[in-house]
């Protein structure tokens, strides 16, 4: 019988709880279906902070780190994941601690960051010359702290147990929910498909939102006193993703010229009209298959993207999935037919 693989999550003050915890609940509960199969547990995880002992979370309550990375021998960890949080900036400075990790990167098998822990491993600079991912909100703070850094703002991850270059070995993630992704993608790459969808649809069923109602990411719905010009034209888009939402017809709902419209778009929300639109219907798609409430040709119609191809396309490029493999991790069944 194998020896379980050590999966270990640093741990610092003021560190994002849900980072932690998200994550490796994957893998104890992968370890949980192993037990349910008659199968003996895969992983064995602990927590690592500067010493063993209680440390306060961003939350204000307590994780107890098993031991101290300090003392860690590197090659006994199969994963070392790095999670972000309020303390991420002052772990950013600590030079024990990256120069821990720059020694210990060759001797771990898999080194990843969760959120603005991509901080961190930017600090080390073991990022340079890679492809990396953060939380939206940090994305310009790598970009602009680590420049020899590639940043993709839209990414899940950048884990690719097939990439030969580097990414099935040192990684990065989005945030909280995307660490999860992160997760159930290296239960995959070490247990194949079925157990990863078996660990997934325990995960999602716990944890969906009740109601089934339509929530869009804070990424989406900014704060209306943020963007006052553009509150009423941001409350309009969700409720009209099948009509025209070119630029033209977006400028004439707001009482805009177009090129109004872009340069606000640009100032208050970083992104062009269309993209903006785009992020919308893919959101509300998502939802759509998640919940199951139509077939994937009905979804791609009833959010504006017309084609199935259309929406398969976008689903690769911001959550590097089909739209078929995502209702397939995270859909209930539905009567319909699936396929367009």
């Amino acid at each position: 019988m194998d020896a379980p693989r050590t999966i270990a999550s640093l741990i610092y003050p003021d560190v994002m709880s849900l980072d932690v915890t998200g994550p490796l609940q994957v893998f104890a509960s992968a370890n949980v279906e192993r037990q349910r199969q008659g199968l003996p547990p895969a992983y064995h995880l602990q927590l690592l902070a500067d010493e063993s002992g209680p440390v306060r979370t961003s939350a204000g309550f307590q994780l107890v780190a098993d031991g101290s990375w300090r003392e860690r021998a590197a090659d006994s960890l199969d994963t070392l994941l790095i999670p972000g949080g309020l303390g991420e900036a002052a772990q950013c400075q600590n030079q024990a601690l990256l120069t821990w990790l720059r020694d210990s990167e060759p001797r771990i098998r898999r080194l990843g960051s969760i959120c603005s822990g991509a901080l961190i491993l930017a600090a080390t600079g073991l990022l340079d010359g890679r492809r990396a991912t953060t939380h939206w909100a940090d994305a310009e703070t790598l970009r602009l702290g680590y420049p020899q850094v590639e940043v993709l703002a839209d990414c899940l991850h950048t884990y690719d147990p097939k990439d030969h270059g580097g990414s099935a070995h040192l990684f990065t993630s989005a945030g909280v929910t995307a660490g999860i992704d992160l997760a159930l993608a290296l239960v995959e790459a070490d247990q194949g498909r079925p157990m990863a969808l078996a660990v997934a649809r325990r995960l999602v069923m716990f944890l969906r939102r009740p109601g089934g109602q339509a929530q869009f990411s804070a990424l989406l719905t900014p704060e209306p006193s943020r963007v006052p010009r553009l509150t009423a034209l941001l409350e309009w888009i969700p409720l009209n993703l099948g009509s025209d939402l070119s630029l033209e017809a977006l400028a004439n709902q707001a009482h805009m010229t177009p090129r109004t419209l872009s340069r606000l778009f640009a100032q208050e929300l970083g992104m062009s009209p269309g993209r903006y639109v785009e992020r919308v219907r893919l959101e509300a798609a998502r939802l759509l298959l998640q919940d199951a409430q139509a077939s994937i040709a009905t979804v791609a119609r009833l959010t504006g993207f017309g084609h199935p191809e259309n929406l398969r396309r976008s689903f690769h490029k911001h959550l590097a999935i089909s739209p078929q493999d995502y209702l397939q991790r995270f859909g209930q069944p539905i009567q319909e037919p699936l396929h367009a």
